[in-house]
């Protein structure tokens, strides 16, 4: 892409998505960490009405009186985005491809944190870990983030999210809240999951176009897979065709409906050609 190109779109996205932050998210964006980002502050006697998980049972025993332990929220988050820049993404029926939704709602997400003074940090992946930028604030800092993604060209177009996983929860040792922007065509996460879930807060931002669906009776197309590179010739005039691709999508859909479930990660869909404010501020809402 031409740099004068690349300015162009840095500029255009910034404009809607600071825009966006500005006049949407702004009172939205805390509620996405409520109960995280606490620290503990000090130790004082118990009042009425206080939480009697808080108490701190040590302190109580030395002095036979009760005492809790008192936490205040953290000025300064850290926030990491995984973003799956695997061949996958390079697909779109709409208004734009999947990478281009992806892009939108990194920067979004990354200019919400820069205007509430939390870092922002970006992990790269396809089946492995292709860039990091460890977590740091400012515009410039974000401007960086949405031309790696604009022009960033990935060393493999096959998808996995355990190595991605398993470098997060090594690289960044304070726990933080991560989203992963994917359209999760990726063999079985639950393990990597479960794992990173434990140490970090996950939140999960499932990228799809329309089209992925259902197939059209068309009838025969020669079909490219955009990470392995295969292709095949298929019958879309065939209702068991038809059928079993839509079996196959929606058992895929429940697959991570369930994972994301058992280890409770709060999750949305987000399409191309839709809106993708209104899911995300009831996901925020949700929190």
């Amino acid at each position: 892409m031409e740099a004068a190109e690349l300015l162009k779109k840095v500029r255009r996205i910034e404009i809607k998505t600071r825009g966006l932050t500005r006049h949407i998210f702004a009172g939205e964006y805390h509620s996405a960490f409520k109960g995280r980002g606490i620290a503990f502050s000090e130790v004082r006697e118990y009042q009425y009405g206080d939480d009697i998980r808080s108490i701190d049972w040590n302190v109580t025993a030395r002095f036979n009186h009760p005492y809790v332990k008192v936490f205040e929220e953290e000025r300064e988050l850290t926030v990491v985005l995984l973003i799956d820049v695997s061949g996958s993404g390079n697909f779109g029926t709409t208004t734009g491809y999947k990478r281009d939704l992806a892009t939108e709602i990194a920067a979004l997400l990354s200019f919400s944190a820069i205007s509430n003074n939390d870092k922002i940090g970006v992990i790269f992946f396809s089946d492995r870990v292709e860039k990091f930028i460890p977590p740091q604030k400012g515009r410039k800092h974000i401007l960086r983030i949405i031309r790696e993604l604009l022009d960033f060209n990935t060393q493999s177009l096959t998808s996995s999210l355990d190595e991605p996983l398993r470098f997060l929860t090594n690289a960044i040792k304070k726990r933080c809240t991560a989203f992963i922007i994917s359209d999760f065509m990726a063999p079985d996460f639950s393990e990597a999951v479960k794992i990173a879930s434990s140490k970090h807060d996950i939140v999960a931002l499932k990228v799809f176009d329309p089209a992925e669906k259902t197939i059209p009776n068309i009838g025969f197309i020669k079909v490219t897979d955009a990470e392995t590179g295969e292709e095949r010739w298929i019958d879309t005039s065939s209702r068991t065709v038809r059928n079993n691709y839509a079996s196959w999508y929606d058992k895929h859909v429940k697959y991570i409906d369930n994972t994301f479930k058992r280890y409770g990660i709060d999750w949305t869909s987000l399409g191309t050609g839709e809106d993708y404010v209104r899911p995300l501020l009831k996901l925020f809402g949700n929190r």
